[in-house]
């Protein structure tokens, strides 16, 4: 009988020792950690300290604050995740602060070109619209395409005429001049005039990217319901040319949601999330490797899209209410909130 008892007992502490990394981490991260919550990015790039004054850093958190609790009332009172994630979107695209809505940058041409994209986990619906002129809410015309219409995408001025049939308010383009952003495309400029040679341009460029700050606006959500919703919005680059679309209102780049993972908003060069499909990636491993939402963020933004060459940062919030904020540039201004109303608000890599 002692033998046997014996056998048994090993028996057991075989196949609990036997269990693989996945089937640990599953374990772990199905575990209910929030009934609702919400998380929000204002942009990411270099954003140091030291060249940020107390006034404007205080400016910056307090429009943080007032937007994640606009999303977080919603939430608070058995509201959708949808309805929550445009709440919080509309306040920041209302802000100069922020390259989205009334603070959207300059293109080349002096104009303002807007993209914005939203996507439910529930049914993988999705919408998204670019290179807008005239929407004062590019997230609300993101909802107008995904809700009542047969289309994803829609761009330039037949998405702009969709949205004002659609009821939506529409703005003078006058509405979206800031002096801020014009004086940066005209610093541009300025360099573009020296005598450089080709080779020169490019290095500009490029360093000129790597060393902005993306100031598109993010927000994921997730209700009582269980329900996870994910949207973007942007002004895009400073002084693009040629209608350049970024990653913002690209569905799996800038913006994904799946109820049975995670949501995901992204901010950084565009062109390197679209090529990794950045939002979709994270998504995609937690499905199939069966990682936690920090891992799989981690290994996209700090592994993949760093090796690539990118820049940048998502938000993102999983099925159980677990949150990551992950960025490999100097900093991101980013919100969030639990079901606890516990709130974080924070701008640079600590």
């Amino acid at each position: 009988m002692r033998n046997i008892l014996g056998v048994l007992l090993i028996s057991l502490l075989l196949v609990s020792c036997g269990k693989t990394k996945e089937e640990v981490t599953v374990t772990q991260t199905d575990k209910k950690k929030h009934d609702f919550a919400i998380i929000i990015h204002g942009g990411a790039g270099t954003i140091l300290k030291k060249n940020m004054t107390l006034e404007l850093e205080n400016a910056y958190k307090d429009k943080l604050e007032e937007a994640i609790k606009a999303g977080y009332r919603i939430l608070e009172k058995g509201g959708t995740s949808t309805k929550a994630v445009a709440a919080s979107i509309h306040v920041m695209e209302d802000s100069p602060l922020f390259n989205a809505g009334k603070g959207a940058v300059f293109t080349n041409d002096e104009t303002n070109e807007m993209d914005a994209s939203i996507m439910e986990g529930k049914t993988l619906n999705a919408g998204a619209v670019a290179g807008v002129k005239t929407v004062k809410n590019p997230i609300s015309a993101a909802i107008e395409v995904m809700n009542n219409s047969n289309h994803v995408l829609l761009s330039g001025s037949g998405a702009d005429q969709f949205a004002k049939e659609k009821g939506l308010e529409i703005m003078d383009p006058s509405y979206f001049y800031t002096e801020r952003r014009f004086k940066s495309l005209q610093r541009i400029k300025d360099k573009e005039k020296t005598e450089l040679d080709h080779d020169e341009k490019t290095a500009f460029y490029d360093a000129d990217i790597k060393n902005s700050k993306f100031g598109t606006v993010g927000c994921v959500a997730l209700d009582k319901n269980g329900n996870i919703t994910a949207g973007t919005s942007t002004g895009g680059m400073t002084n693009k040319r040629w209608n350049r679309i970024g990653d913002s209102p690209i569905i799996g780049a800038g913006t994904y949601a799946d109820n049975a993972t995670c949501g995901v908003s992204s901010t950084g060069w565009g062109e390197y999330f679209i090529r990794g499909a950045v939002a979709y990636d994270i998504s995609a491993q937690m499905a199939y490797k069966k990682v936690s939402l920090k891992e799989a963020t981690r290994d996209v933004i700090q592994n993949k899209l760093t090796k690539l060459g990118g820049t940048g940062g998502v938000v993102a919030l999983d099925k159980n209410g677990n949150m990551s904020f992950e960025f490999n540039t100097a900093g991101m201004y980013r919100a969030s909130m639990d079901d606890k109303g516990n709130l974080v608000v924070k701008i640079y890599k600590e």
